[in-house]
């Protein structure tokens, strides 16, 4: 078996296809039951080395004992054992390995795979070679099995400047991992990480060999060697350590601890070329196909990511799902080959994206199911909600009668009481009339107590400075101050008449009033008197406490004679003895408080009175007040039994009011939402289908979204209806008539689309779906553009990042654009994308806390929410790799023909009827508006029912609500109604102009069929509209739309004709002539297809054995086919008849030389036009077609298209412009640069050229650079020699913010089919070649010729020879 199992592992392997495996496999087996006839050859026979687990450690183990589970090269028992095994392994590995966490499922292709590269990596010197499509599982696979051997993994990690040196040194590494440590390691190295095919050189060796030449400097190998001294004597006691010994150890150990894992995929021709110029990737690797997942193990993936996913659908139709996913991929891997047959458009899908597929679908299952379920959640509550208020009305009725009749019982209670309080009230009145009398008199005592009181208080408050002012004084002494006065033997004369004063006013003896000897003018004073008086031990508390009411008349008059002193002042006291000065002062204002006080005396005597006579007041109020309290306190027990009787009456009317209210309320609500009910009531009853549904439609949506954005409109309609067939055979529900449009997004949303620049046809639609929607970052092959505008117009308010994967700072764009969480454009990118953008695009972020990461090159960078990256390609037909598929949503945005049309249609009414334009665009903006507005106040009005608490008919802001919502609702379907009949008299007035749209869209799509004639016939959409809106410009104007609408078409196809004809090849001329002229014509049903497709087609397809035989042997057989293929159409239903049986006629017209000058037999000559003669004679005369076709043409269209276009220099120099390249297309012998330089010298400018090659872009940038700023003509001549420089140049030229205006770019190249087609769609383009025929040739000659030569002499015979001389160089031409 063991036998068995390494042949099948090492031989079987290699074959490309299964009929060669179960050849091989059948022979292996007859072999073997030739020669072990007792053995029985399984076919599922696998050994594996990983199923034994680790021993338990007893810790009794030596330091260097080996814990790890024994490698036991075993028979597998089954698939199912090995599984759980692989889950555990898993497990671990997730658990171990940071941010590469696997989910994969072991279904028998995976286990197979993972056997077949754990044998491989185990083995001495063992390396895979692993062939798949990417997103196959090559990588995770090869993962997951050095995780069990053991091993790390590496892998290079590119960057825009990893070169072969960065190689070198990566592989330096892993010689020493493997070589010096003795580390297992996996180099896993995949096609996407050959930067430079040398890379392959060195793999190839180190496969082969193992040996990389000078990997390492000689003092790193010394140094190597130094260090496996002691570990080769350990391992090799008998080889003694010398260099060589030491290097080839060194090798062999590298060789067997480095496994290289080389993960190729097998599309297109690298594979088989490498393969070839690298025979050690072949020879040195054992080889294991990936090929497409089987049906089985499609279905065992989906199950294992749907089996615990909850899903509403019984059981049975879960399992026909699962089924049917596998289908999905498979029609889609079926329709990839039939796409490619037959629009030759390579497709793609992988592993990968099924994966994609199936986390899809349940990401948009999940999404649509919790909308459905809160949107009938919320409708059912409403419906609710309605049917308790509808109930509630007749409730309320029944509510209000008796709550009717309660209240006329309360309000007679309440009549009966109110009579005995109107009794109770008058008397309690009268009495308190008497009270109030009392009162009165009361208050006009207290009125006048109050008056006289205010008065006094008036005249004391006069007194009151001077009192405060004493008591001021009278602080400032002190008892020592007294006693310094009592010591003195005579004191001042002052001292002793303020002493005077003081007796006086305490009204103290004094001496008898004599004559003072010292001072004659005044008495003598009473000294002794005032020593006793100032004796006592209270003096200063005494005269702080004086009794100021006791100072009489006789006091002050006795004080009269001292205090008129002259002397008798505070100043002249405070110079005598400043100690006492204060007394002087405080007798002061005893003086004057006494002649105040006098008059206050008075008043506070009747005051006295008064008060007592308010006290008898008081007295006979309070008597009076108690009889009127008793009297209130009667009135207010009535009055309290009143307010109750009141208090229930009022309740009831408040609750009959309430009641009627609600009845209202419910009646309002029920009304304004009947339409509503209706609606959703039927919506509720579709929502259990729409749910079960669900299952379906989401299938369908997300295999639409997932698939078919690089399908065309056709084929995407065949997926949709196999897929429904699918269903249908599965019994899987779902809504046939399901549009994946309004399933997946909103009109709201699509108008909002179209106004930011997304054309409105379906296909467009969708493209916008897909691009929004996605799992996948879109990619958009967008040769016209019209994908790249949608996207900075929807974008511009988000900040978006424009870049291309050629600008200096694309990685700081990109890496800026994540940590910021702005959106990324990536433009006109290649069929290669940098490997920078691998973890981006696969979405590898690891999550770091709260935030993710993700890492691009060698660096990690922050993922924000905003980040969303797209990608577009100028490209129209790119072969994109499996990977990129995979990793990517690639969507065909090439513009159709009835999206263009409608653009153009747009640009001509905005040029002839712009206000029509302008209404049309604003009635879009305020549809999308009222759509979006109407879907928020149902929405509104669903939350305000579900939310309300209780019954609705309480909720007062529900009716307002309603109110607005039903008023808005009107407004806003009354301006829906006007704007759908704005639109359809706009869409009429727009009709009468599509005949122009439509012509051009036709001239559009011929321009760019061109380029599958020739790669460099590439033109832009916008260089075309350019055209376009000149043809308006310049065509002839005409008040009559008619006239006006002939005159642009004119105008515009001549135009278009010379435009495109300036840049073909003289062979294609005619050609785009004649496909211009059939398509015209058959957008005027002047020709039919079938018609076209005989022309085409002729008789080809034919059998000669399976129609009438030829009449006549001189009619060739293809001729005859012709024949028959012309009969199927009416005209020519009786030709072979006919020609049976007139064939000497046909034979004559046949040889003629000029069969389409002659007349041809039958009348057919009189009955059929130019295009059924074109027709007779493709089917006779081949050779004679194009004659004819000329003819065609000049009857169709007009002569000046059967003639050739002249190329005139000068008008093309015109129509450029500093930033526009003129690009010339050589051919032999049509080097335009001798014309340049002369119409250079023309305008008096400088022309300088440089031709193109080796090292000439250093002086290509310096002259770009001096001609830009100074002005001149730069030709660069063999650009197809610099295509690497082509990128930069067509920035540098475009990007230029201010260029002189007499700078010109004129360049020449030759066809090569990688020239950049942005390059060629943003330039002008001409041939210069001699145009066929000889007037022809005569007419370019003569454009040559200016009016100056033409009149340079009046010789007769110079007009004749300047004709000879032209028609010469014609010939010869």
């Amino acid at each position: 078996m063991d036998i068995l199992n390494l042949c099948l592992n090492t031989r079987n392997v290699r074959f490309t296809n299964e009929q060669d495996k179960e050849k091989y496999h059948t022979m292996i087996c007859d072999i073997l039951a030739e020669n072990y006839p007792d053995v029985e050859v399984k076919k599922d026979n696998y050994f594996i080395d990983f199923m034994r687990e680790a021993p338990e450690p007893t810790g009794e183990e030596p330091d260097d004992a080996d814990l790890s589970a024994p490698k036991i090269y075993e028979h597998m028992e089954n698939f199912d054992v090995l599984t759980e095994k692989l889950q555990m392994y898993q497990e671990n590995y997730n658990e171990t390995i940071r941010g590469a966490a696997m989910d994969l499922v072991f279904f028998e292709d995976c286990m197979t795979h993972l056997i077949k590269v754990s044998r491989i990596i185990r083995s001495d010197i063992g390396s895979a070679l692993l062939v798949g499509v990417g997103g196959s599982g090559k990588q995770s696979v090869t993962r997951m099995a050095s995780f069990i051997a053991g091993y790390t993994v590496f892998q290079i990690t590119l960057s825009r400047s990893y070169n072969v040196s960065n190689l070198l040194e990566d592989l330096k590494h892993l010689y020493r991992e493997a070589g010096l440590k003795g580390q297992g390691v996996t180099f896993i190295f995949t096609d996407n990480e050959i930067k430079d095919e040398a890379f392959l050189e060195y793999i190839n060796n180190i496969l082969s060999s193992g040996e990389v030449s000078n990997l390492f400097a000689k003092d790193e190998i010394d140094e190597i060697l130094n260090e496996l001294i002691g570990v080769m004597k350990k391992e090799l006691p008998r080889h003694p350590p010398t260099v060589e010994n030491l290097y080839e150890y060194f090798i062999n150990r590298v060789r067997k601890n480095l496994h290289i894992v080389l993960c190729f995929s097998p599309v297109g021709e690298k594979f088989r070329s490498r393969a070839l110029k690298f025979p050690g990737l072949i020879s040195g690797c054992t080889m294991d196909w990936f090929r497409p997942w089987p049906r089985d193990a499609l279905i065992a993936v989906s199950r294992y990511f749907l089996s615990s996913y909850e899903m509403e659908c019984t059981t049975q139709c879960k399992d026909m799902i699962i089924e049917s996913m596998g289908t999905y991929q498979d029609i889609v891997s079926k329709s990839c080959i039939d796409y490619f047959e037959m629009f030759r458009r390579q497709t793609h899908v992988t592993p990968k994206s099924y994966l994609s597929f199936l986390n899809g679908y349940k990401g948009v299952y999940k999404e649509k199911y919790d909308a459905l379920n809160e949107l009938a959640t919320r409708m059912n509550s409403g419906l609710q909600k309605l049917l308790e208020a509808t109930e509630s009305v007749g409730q309320l009725s029944v509510e209000l009668v008796q709550k009717d009749k309660d209240l006329a019982i309360a309000s007679k209670e309440a009549d009966v009481v109110l009579e005995d309080v109107t009794v109770k009230a008058t008397s309690a009145e009268q009495v308190k009339a008497k009270v109030q009398v009392v009162k009165d008199r009361a208050q006009a005592l207290v009125d006048a107590i109050n008056a006289d009181k205010a008065v006094a208080q008036d005249k004391l408050k006069a007194a009151e400075p001077a009192l405060k002012a004493a008591e001021a004084a009278l602080l400032t002494i002190k008892p020592s101050d007294i006693a310094t006065v009592r010591k003195l033997a005579k004191p001042p004369h002052l001292i002793q008449r303020i002493m005077d004063c003081v007796g006086l006013l305490f009204q103290k003896k004094l001496n008898t009033v004599t004559q003072d000897p010292d001072k004659t003018q005044f008495i003598k004073p009473s000294w002794a008197e005032s020593l006793k008086l100032m004796a006592q031990s209270n003096f200063i508390s005494s005269l702080q406490q004086f009794p100021k009411d006791t100072i009489n008349e006789e006091t002050t008059e006795l004080l009269e004679g001292y205090l008129n002193a002259e002397d008798f002042n505070f100043e002249s006291a405070k110079k005598v003895c400043s100690d006492v000065a204060g007394l002087m002062a405080w007798t002061n204002a005893m003086y004057e408080y006494y002649f105040i006080n006098k008059e206050v005396l008075p008043l506070k005597a009747n005051l006295f009175i008064q008060e007592n006579k308010l006290e008898g007041a008081m007295a006979e109020l309070a008597v009076a007040q108690e009889t009127l309290d008793a009297k209130q306190a009667e009135l207010d027990a009535v009055q309290k039994i009143y307010d109750a009787a009141m208090s229930k009456k009022q309740e009831l009317f408040d609750d009959a009011a309430m009641c009627e209210r609600r009845m209202q309320a419910a009646t309002a609500l029920i009304d304004g939402l009947s339409g509503e009910k209706v609606r959703w009531t039927e919506e509720s009853l579709q929502f259990k289908a729409t749910i079960k549904q669900l299952v379906g439609d989401v299938l369908l949506s997300v295999g639409f979204l997932c698939y078919s954005g690089p399908f065309n409109q056709l084929y995407r309609t065949l997926l949709f209806d196999k897929w429904k067939a699918d269903l249908r055979k599965n019994n899987i529900p779902f809504k046939e008539d399901i549009d994946v449009v309004s399933f997946l997004t909103t009109q709201a949303q699509i108008g909002e689309w179209n106004l930011q620049g997304l054309p409105n046809d379906e296909l467009s639609i969708q493209n916008g779906i897909i691009c929004t929607s996605a799992s996948r970052y879109p990619l958009l092959i967008d040769p016209q553009g019209q994908g790249k505008n949608w996207i900075n117009r929807k974008e511009a308010s988000n900040e978006l990042v424009v870049t291309c994967l050629s600008h200096k700072h694309f990685r700081t764009h990109l890496e800026d654009a994540l940590s910021l969480g702005q959106p990324l454009l990536i433009e006109d990118v290649g069929e290669e994308l940098d490997p920078a953008l691998d973890n981006v695009l696969e979405k590898n972020f690891i999550k770091s806390g709260s935030s993710l990461k993700v890492k691009v090159g060698d660096k990690e960078c922050d993922v924000m929410s905003g980040f969303r990256m797209y990608i577009t390609t100028k490209l129209p037909n790119p072969a994109y790799t499996p990977e990129i598929s995979a990793r990517t949503s690639i969507i065909d945005f090439t513009v159709t023909m009835k999206g263009l049309e409608e653009q153009l249609l747009g640009r001509v009414i905005l040029t002839e009827k712009a206000e029509l334009e302008s209404e049309r665009l604003q009635m879009l903006e305020d549809v999308t508006l009222n759509k979006r507005k109407m879907k928020e106040l149902e929405d509104n009005l669903l939350y305000k029912l579900t939310s309300t608490q209780g019954s609705l008919v309480d909720d007062p802001t529900l009716i307002e609500v309603l109110q607005i919502t039903k008023q808005t609702a009107s407004e806003v379907n009354e301006k829906l109604m006007i704007a759908a009949e704005t639109e359809l008299k706009i869409n009429s007035a727009r009709e009468e102009f599509r005949p122009v749209a439509s012509r051009g869209s036709i001239l559009y799509f011929l321009i760019t069929e061109m380029s599958m004639v020739n790669v460099m016939y590439q033109t832009s959409l916008v260089q075309f509209l350019d055209l376009f809106d000149l043809s308006m410009e310049r065509s002839e104007k005409s008040p009559v739309t008619a006239k006006r609408l002939t005159a642009i078409i004119e105008h515009l196809t001549f135009a278009v004709f010379e435009y495109t004809c300036r840049g073909l090849y003289e062979d294609h001329k005619f050609l785009f002539t004649l496909l211009l002229t059939l398509k015209i014509d058959l957008s005027r049903e002047k020709v039919k297809h079938q018609e076209f497709q005989t022309l085409i087609k002729g008789g080809a397809a034919l059998d000669l054995n399976a129609v009438a035989p030829k009449p006549a042997p001189w009619i060739l057989d293809i001729t005859w086919l012709n024949v028959i293929s012309l009969s199927d159409i009416h005209q020519f239903s009786d030709l072979p008849m006919k020609v049976t049986n007139d064939e000497k006629a046909y034979k004559r017209w046949f040889d003629t030389d000029q069969p389409e000058e002659e007349e041809m037999p039958d009348g057919y000559n009189q009955s059929l036009d130019t295009f059924r003669k074109l027709l007779m004679i493709r089917a006779w005369c081949p050779d004679r077609i194009i004659p004819q076709a000329r003819r065609y043409i000049a009857s169709s269209l007009g002569q000046k298209y059967a003639e050739a276009v002249i190329l005139n220099l000068e008008k093309t120099w015109e129509e450029s412009s500093p930033k526009v390249p003129l690009v010339c297309l050589l051919s032999m012998g049509s080097d335009p640069t001798a014309s340049i330089e002369n119409l250079c010298k023309v305008h008096r400018l400088e022309c300088r050229s440089i031709s193109m090659g080796q090292g000439q872009e250093v002086h290509a940038r310096r002259l770009l650079q001096s001609f830009m700023t100074g002005g001149g003509w730069v030709l660069l001549q063999n650009c197809h020699l610099a295509l690497g420089f082509l990128d930069e140049l067509l920035e540098t030229v475009t990007t230029a913010e201010e260029p002189n205006e007499n700078f010109r770019l004129w360049m020449t190249t030759e066809i090569h089919p990688k020239f950049p087609i942005n390059f060629l769609q943003s330039s002008i383009k001409f041939t210069n070649e001699p145009p066929q025929g000889l007037k022809a040739g005569l007419k370019r000659t003569y454009s040559t010729v200016t009016k100056e030569q033409l009149e340079i002499s009046t010789a007769p015979q110079w007009k004749p020879m300047l004709y000879a001389v032209a028609f010469l160089h014609s010939v010869v031409q």
